[in-house]
């Protein structure tokens, strides 16, 4: 998982999958099933038969980013510059802010503005978090995105 994603599921509230909780053994011998029906019966035709139906499609709401940020640097005491630093930004999900960090999360965006660590990217690498927060579902602030 890129440092992209550990950003997006802080603030999009994704939750890693629980364990699977433990399935109760198979019964030794399956039950009887007694056929009463036609072959059109949906409880014993094969499901080419009779197809599940589409799942609704409603879009989901989005997120705002800003609301989240904000409530986040809140709880935390609220002294973060999350707006504009990328370090302060990580710091504010709990995620690595060092410069290797930020390197792979550059590459990973494919931020290519001044060097490493450089003020220059750092800014360019806040706002293609920004951006990209936005294309996966964030409602984010036009002025953290450009």
């Amino acid at each position: 998982m890129g440092l992209f994603s550990k950003i997006a599921d802080r603030i999009f509230g994704r939750k890693d999958a629980p364990a699977p909780a433990a399935t109760p053994a198979a019964p030794a011998k399956p039950a009887a099933v007694i056929f009463t029906g036609s072959e059109h019966d949906p409880k014993v035709s094969p499901p080419s038969h009779n197809p599940a139906p589409a799942a609704p499609t409603s879009p989901a709401e989005p997120v705002d980013v800003d609301a989240v940020l904000t409530a986040m640097a809140a709880e935390k005491g609220g002294a973060s510059d999350w707006r504009r630093s990328i370090v302060d930004l990580l710091k504010l999900l709990d995620l690595d802010s060092s410069l290797e960090a930020r390197k792979e999360l550059a590459a990973e965006l494919d931020v290519n503005a001044g060097a490493h660590g450089s003020a220059e990217q750092n800014l360019a690498l806040h706002k293609a978090v920004m951006r990209k927060l936005a294309e996966n579902g964030g409602k984010v602030p036009d002025d953290l995105k450009d």
